[in-house]
């Protein structure tokens, strides 16, 4: 029997793993407890060698309303703990990882399998932030998005100021966070917040299906390392990146999954990528 969990519900279905935050009476706000949960339970998928891809989604109407009130009033109170995760939870990613790719929200960039956040009900504050640091973002035409922390006397949390002007620009990430204003899934895609908007009655579906596209239909090894190349070429130069992109192709052409791609492309067939 694997792990049982509080807050949140972990399920792997094929190559796909689905972590689904519940709390849906609380919209799914965020505590302490659910974020070592999440860690866990992406740990879990990280080192499951079944699992190709992640999924991330909430229970209910909504995907994540930020922060639990009653947290937030034992901070203002100073009432509030910080305790380290319970020893059922606790986790180490792999130690020889920067010390940011590994950190309490920004370690879904160093995972080697693929994020989706599927954003299937209002998003807020830290249910906003967390999935900036997901590899994909797909909403259900319900969803919500705020950036919420202007009109709860907060700042941009955990490098969003960083990251979101780099999503979705500059002067649309001073809009969103200085006004805290809620946009509705098209504004989200338009702005290239999101990738992909789904009909709301087919959205489990749909966001499943394009986990199980890359799950079956792209070379782990390709994504791994494509992953690696977006986020780290991030805080590098382009002749960095070109170095290690150079490298990386050739090292390609002495896989099997190089030449299962080319066979499966000749023959008119699937692929049956192996990751090696």
């Amino acid at each position: 029997m694997g792990m049982r969990y509080e807050q949140i519900l972990y399920a792997v279905e094929g190559p796909v793993a689905t972590i689904t935050l519940n709390r849906p009476d609380k919209l799914n706000a965020w505590t302490l407890r659910m974020g070592f949960e999440v860690r866990h339970a992406m740990w879990r998928a990280e080192t499951d060698p079944s699992v190709r891809v992640i999924v991330v989604t909430g229970a209910g109407r909504g995907y994540c309303a930020g922060a639990d009130m009653d947290f937030l009033l034992e901070v203002q109170h100073g009432t509030a703990s910080l305790p380290t995760a319970p020893e059922e939870l606790a986790v180490e990613f792999n130690a020889n990882l920067p010390p940011l790719l590994r950190a309490e929200y920004t370690y879904p960039m160093g995972l080697t399998k693929p994020v989706i956040g599927a954003i299937n009900g209002v998003a807020a504050g830290l249910g906003a932030t967390y999935p900036l640091f997901y590899d994909l973002r797909v909403a259900s035409s319900q969803a919500r998005f705020s950036f919420l922390f202007a009109r709860r006397g907060l700042i941009a949390e955990h490098g969003s100021a960083w990251l979101l002007p780099r999503i979705v620009g500059h002067s649309r990430a001073f809009d969103l966070l200085f006004t805290g204003r809620f946009i509705e899934a098209e504004e989200a895609l338009s702005i290239g917040l999101v990738s992909r908007v789904f009909p709301h009655d087919v959205f489990s579906t749909q966001a499943f299906a394009l986990a199980q596209e890359l799950a079956v239909h792209c070379s782990p090894r390709s994504l791994r390392i494509m992953k690696q190349q977006l986020w780290r070429d991030q805080f590098g130069d382009l002749a960095t990146a070109v170095a290690t992109a150079d490298r990386e192709m050739v090292a390609c052409f002495s896989t099997d999954d190089f030449r299962e791609g080319v066979a499966s492309f000749l023959e008119r067939r699937p692929p049956k990528f192996t990751g090696a």
